[in-house]
């Protein structure tokens, strides 16, 4: 792949611009996100996720708890709707529910449950963000590979290096080594936009030319900081569907305000050392309506 172009600010704020509410607008026109995840001593990274899109805009953020006793720490959030894995069937659930963005993978596990929904998000026609889990399930299920390459509507996939490495059968010391070669191996093998994170960010898709983010800092290397980014960029990508932002501008716009949140906190004190998901979720939504 050609060396990364530079997100600029002029486009950060102009994508950030459309996403402005006009007087008559209502819930609806901010979208529903559909978030699954939280197995057995991970609901919070579901939680994180879902709490991001709560901050990120959506409309309606409903969560699937894998973990039916986790599901009452949502009560501290009572904006989250949250249902129990367990009470579902996943094709009927989607059809009914008929999200705007599916992101799933936070806090997932590997269970056959999990690649079950995993499969169902695959086969709708919404788009859908793979984070975690979700990504590993994946790299040792070439049916389900072969489902994601063949999807009609698009697909991001969220990998640090050791996902990415999953995927592409490397290691992360490889993938570190040329990221940017990293990045179009991905795009080739799962045909989605990808956002290799780490320092850097890199995002990039078969129809667009590879950017590079170049915020952030080392307060983001704590365990969550992936979650809300998923969580973000899919409130973001239920906006854009009628604020004209696509998937792949709404991705370049998630990274790049998850990055300058991380930044303003640095700035002012909160990290890098002990910063965390809960704090950058708050200048996330900051960031965004300056």
């Amino acid at each position: 792949m050609n060396k990364p172009i530079k997100i600029t600010d002029i486009l950060t704020s102009k994508l950030k611009s459309r996403l402005r509410r006009k007087p008559y607008e209502h819930k609806g026109h901010s979208g529903k996100v559909l978030l699954i995840g939280g197995d057995k001593g991970k609901s919070g990274a579901l939680l994180l996720a879902g709490k991001a899109s709560l901050y990120g805009g959506a409309g309606w953020t409903t969560l699937i708890m894998f973990d039916e006793a986790s599901a009452h720490l949502a009560e501290e959030q009572p904006e989250l709707m949250v249902n129990f894995e367990g009470d579902l069937d996943s094709s009927n659930f989607l059809d009914e529910m008929n999200p705007d963005v599916i992101a799933i993978g936070p806090g997932l596990g590997m269970s056959s449950k999990a690649s079950k929904w995993v499969k169902q998000s695959l086969l709708s026609n919404k788009p859908v963000i793979l984070d975690a889990d979700a990504l590993n399930i994946i790299a040792k299920n070439k049916a389900l590979l072969s489902i994601l390459q063949k999807r009609d509507s698009e697909s991001i996939i969220t990998p640090h290096p050791g996902e990415a490495g999953s995927l592409l059968g490397l290691n992360s010391k490889t993938i570190q080594e040329d990221r940017v070669k990293a990045t179009g191996l991905l795009i080739n093998l799962t045909s989605s936009i990808v956002i290799l994170k780490g320092m850097g960010t890199l995002i990039g898709s078969k129809k667009n030319p590879l950017q590079q983010c170049v915020y952030g800092n080392p307060g983001m290397a704590t365990g969550g900081m992936g979650d809300v980014l998923t969580g973000f960029i899919a409130a973001i990508a239920a906006q854009g569907g009628r604020h004209s932002l696509d998937l792949w501008e709404s991705a370049l716009l998630s990274v790049q305000l998850h990055a300058m949140a991380s930044d303003t906190l640095k700035d002012h004190g909160t990290g890098p050392i002990g910063m965390t998901p809960s704090e950058l979720i708050q200048s996330m939504r900051q960031t965004l309506n300056t």
